[in-house]
């Protein structure tokens, strides 16, 4: 009897229609990382599509006074003062298809939160990851955004807790529409093994205090990253990168080396 199979890695659920899919991140940033980085800094690519894309399911837009905040969206008359609400007629269909005992549950979309600013925004997805895995959520690596908010960072451990992929925006600037497009990342998901961020693992570490702490080793091992290419300016750019993908690629196909 063939075993069970642990399915996919992170599974998304859309619950609003017509709200884009998430997305693997990209090694470009979306194509705005400079030239420079894209071809020659393989630690700012590998951050970069570590993980995947989620979007806001509608653009929209706050502005926030220093007390109260207001909203509006695409197709709304008019601003809205926000306390919770909805996605548009999202509600009712919910309730449609939702089971009984779960009707009247659907999760707002936008709801201001008692701290001064902050904002708490739902994706319009549930996710699920293979056991022991969660999702850290956080702004998308290396893609700039507009100014006016900053989010904030939260491991969801997505195995066990079933519920909105939301996130937490903090607005940093007053009497000023901040606008969020349903066509740019609003944060980006990438997956943690529970046992990286456990309190044993984390708390193993150490330092050393000054230049003569370096061991023996930790000298060869600088001379073959740092002095075997040359000197700086005589060091071709992106021989890190260079070097990283081929180790990837001896990885995944020894018998190529």
């Amino acid at each position: 009897m063939a075993s069970e199979q642990p399915g996919p890695l992170v599974r998304f659920h859309r619950l609003i229609d017509g709200a884009r899919l998430p997305e693997r991140a990209d090694r470009s940033a979306g194509g705005l990382l400079p030239t420079r980085a894209f071809r020659y800094c393989e630690a700012v690519t590998t951050a970069s599509a570590f993980g995947y894309y989620v979007f806001p399911p509608i653009s929209f837009s706050l502005m926030w006074d220093g007390g109260a905040i207001i909203w509006t969206y695409d197709g709304a008359e008019d601003w809205y003062s926000l306390g919770t609400a909805q996605f548009p007629h999202f509600s009712a269909r919910f309730d449609q298809v939702a089971p009984e005992p779960v009707r009247g549950y659907s999760p707002p979309f936008v709801a201001a939160l008692p701290e001064p600013g902050v904002v708490q925004v739902w994706s319009g997805l549930l996710a699920r990851t293979r056991a022991d895995w969660s999702l850290l959520l956080r702004a998308p690596a290396n893609i700039p955004r507009n100014g006016g908010y900053d989010l904030f960072e939260g491991i969801v451990e997505t195995d066990r807790w079933f519920g909105p992929l939301f996130t937490n925006v903090r607005l940093t600037r007053t009497d000023t529409p901040v606008a969020f497009d349903a066509d740019v990342p609003l944060f980006q998901a990438q997956p943690l093994h529970r046992s990286v961020y456990s309190d044993d693992r984390l708390n193993d570490f150490a330092c050393t205090p000054d230049l003569e702490a370096l061991s023996a080793r930790d000298w060869d091992d600088y001379r073959a990253t740092v002095v075997k290419s040359g000197p700086p300016a005589l060091t071709p750019l992106g021989h890190n990168a260079t070097e990283v993908r081929r180790r990837r690629r001896s990885e995944a196909s020894p018998e190529l080396e």
